[in-house]
């Protein structure tokens, strides 16, 4: 399978103008994923590595549309593969996408994570029966944040406040200028978006990847959601780790024919984004896509 110089050549090859290139390599090997695996194929893509500051790379209640897209005349019992390539984003979005992939597919489905799969994609990654990683694959913490903060650190920032006031109650100046910074609601906001975290990842490796090992369940949550443990809303858990702690892991590279085509498809994805003002993929097997594009600016 071509590599990622090797990818960017192919698509100069192609008689066409623009994006059309790009698509057509891009559909190529999402259609070889699927003669191979026999499996219908939904890639997930964000470009927020090229553009992490645009707003519409997380996961939103906007994609559930693509997905719908996307699934419209599938044969469902094919099941599905969902390459996912995300920052994560909105958990409640995420929440309401994996109702909805569920009620298409049941449990039936398998995650494949190429390379970043993280906060609310590690989630999504969390309802599959199983996730296909490779060495260079990560997931990430499911701590959440709001406005960027992680919760848990706002929570344990205030119990530190509480504590230290309690043992001299000088120390409420210095706190009630650190504080100050939160409205009142933001406590208790940080709270539910913990409960809401932890209890659908524990829901939905219960209901699939741990339907009968739910003893795994513990671990696995208390390693992704704790701040503490993470340091880091970006921290990278890499395949080892996930395999560690219980998660039901295939290995890419256990199968040298998929582990190409996926990389492959990969590379095609990553190609797009960086040469076109694509933001966002949804895209299947049958090259129904669903795309997000950079806002058209008029030039005079």
């Amino acid at each position: 399978m071509p590599n990622w110089k090797e990818v960017i050549e192919e698509v100069a090859k192609v008689n066409m103008q623009g994006n059309q290139a790009l698509d057509v390599v891009r559909r190529k090997y999402l259609k070889q994923i699927f003669l191979y695996t026999k499996r219908n194929v939904i890639a997930y893509y964000s470009g927020w590595l090229q553009r992490p500051n645009s707003p519409d790379v997380i996961v939103n209640d906007k994609d559930i549309s693509g997905f719908m897209l996307n699934i419209h005349k599938m044969d469902r019992t094919k099941g599905l593969d969902l390459i996912l390539h995300t920052p994560g984003g909105s958990l409640v979005a995420a929440e309401a996408l994996v109702t909805y992939l569920k009620s298409m597919f049941g449990k039936n489905i398998r995650a494949i994570v190429p390379q970043l799969s993280m906060s609310a994609g590690t989630m999504i990654a969390f309802s599959c029966k199983e996730i296909l990683m490779g060495k260079h694959s990560s997931l990430g913490p499911i701590d959440p944040q709001m406005g960027n903060i992680p919760c848990q650190a706002v929570i344990a920032e205030f119990e530190r406040a509480r504590k230290e006031i309690l043992n001299d109650p000088k120390n409420a100046a210095l706190w009630q200028f650190i504080i100050s910074k939160y409205h009142p609601t933001f406590l208790s906001s940080c709270k539910h978006a913990i409960d809401m975290s932890v209890q659908l990842a524990e829901y939905w490796l219960n209901d699939n990847m741990f339907e009968n090992e739910s003893h795994k369940t513990e671990r696995v949550i208390e390693h992704f959601s704790s701040h503490d443990n993470s340091k880091t809303h970006a921290r990278h858990i890499s395949l080892s780790t996930c395999k560690e702690m219980g998660l039901n892991i295939v290995e890419l590279e256990s199968d040298n024919k998929l582990q190409d085509l996926v990389l492959t498809t990969h590379h095609a994805f990553m190609h797009t984004f960086s040469n076109s003002g694509a933001l966002k993929i949804i895209e299947n097997q049958n090259g129904v896509a669903f795309i997000e594009h950079l806002p058209y600016k008029q030039t005079n």
